[in-house]
């Protein structure tokens, strides 16, 4: 039986009875329904103005293929498979999942051509293809974080009237965000694989803390006023978050 629960929906696992969470999300340019299933989580995404009874019939229809895929990436308890130079594999890619392909070229380059990612590497390059590779999802990575950011910087140092010095972007071992004392905003780099609407909640999170330097109601409530929707986006994060930072260790390197 599936239920809606705001942002996702809830779903009960056909053999085990499970109850998972999908996150669901209307999309503009969606012209079907289509569920995907990372090791961040499973995904249900749709045409705007789609019924709900049609999202809930559409969910139910592949519980059992659902199943089959988690349990799938849950087979061995280690977390994602390693990068292999040539192996194409699926990574979650601002919370879509993305075909990560490779090729041979003249010189290195990472681009995406349509829904999928493709890695292209000279063949000179065979002896340390690993390194090369992490070398360019890393600085893909950063920059697809810094377009989001820039974005939401726009309009929310607006509403605040302040800013912050810098934006650095890095791998985190915990953290989702940090602002320092000299109003240095640091982000974690996993970010890039999770929803956009995860990243503006840390975004937004860390902003407000240019105004209130601690976690009071008064802070939630500044917090609230920028991104009503702040209490669901911290529970995926809390939810996925170990996932999508095995993600991250697996594509760039510890």
């Amino acid at each position: 039986m599936a239920q809606d629960n705001g942002h996702y929906l809830e779903l009960s696992m056909p053999t085990t009875g499970e109850t998972i969470k999908v996150l669901k999300q209307a999309h503009p340019r969606a012209r079907r329904l289509r569920l995907t299933v990372t090791s961040s989580g499973a995904r249900l995404s749709y045409p705007e103005g789609t019924h709900p009874a049609q999202v809930f019939a559409f969910l139910r229809k592949h519980a059992d293929w659902l199943e089959r895929k988690l349990d799938q990436l849950q087979l061995d308890g280690s977390g994602p498979p390693p990068l292999k130079p040539g192996a194409a594999t699926v990574i979650p890619l601002r919370g879509e999942t993305t075909r990560l392909s490779w090729r041979e070229g003249p010189y290195p380059r990472i681009e995406l051509e349509g829904e999928r990612l493709v890695l292209t590497l000279p063949h000179s390059h065979a002896q340390r293809a690993l390194p090369a590779a992490r070398a360019l999802l890393r600085s893909f990575l950063d920059a697809q974080i810094r377009r989001d950011v820039s974005r939401l910087l726009a309009r929310h140092t607006a509403e605040l009237g302040a800013a912050p010095t810098q934006v650095r972007v890095k791998p985190l071992k915990s953290l989702w965000g940090s602002l320092d004392t000299r109003d240095c905003v640091t982000l974690d780099l996993a970010l890039a694989l999770a929803p956009p609407a995860a990243l503006k909640y840390v975004v937004v999170h860390e902003l407000c803390h240019l105004r209130i330097r601690n976690h009071s109601p008064r802070f939630w409530a500044l917090v609230g006023t920028l991104y009503p929707e702040w209490r669901e986006q911290r529970d995926w994060l809390r939810d996925k978050g170990h996932a999508l930072k095995a993600e991250l260790a697996r594509l760039i390197g510890e």
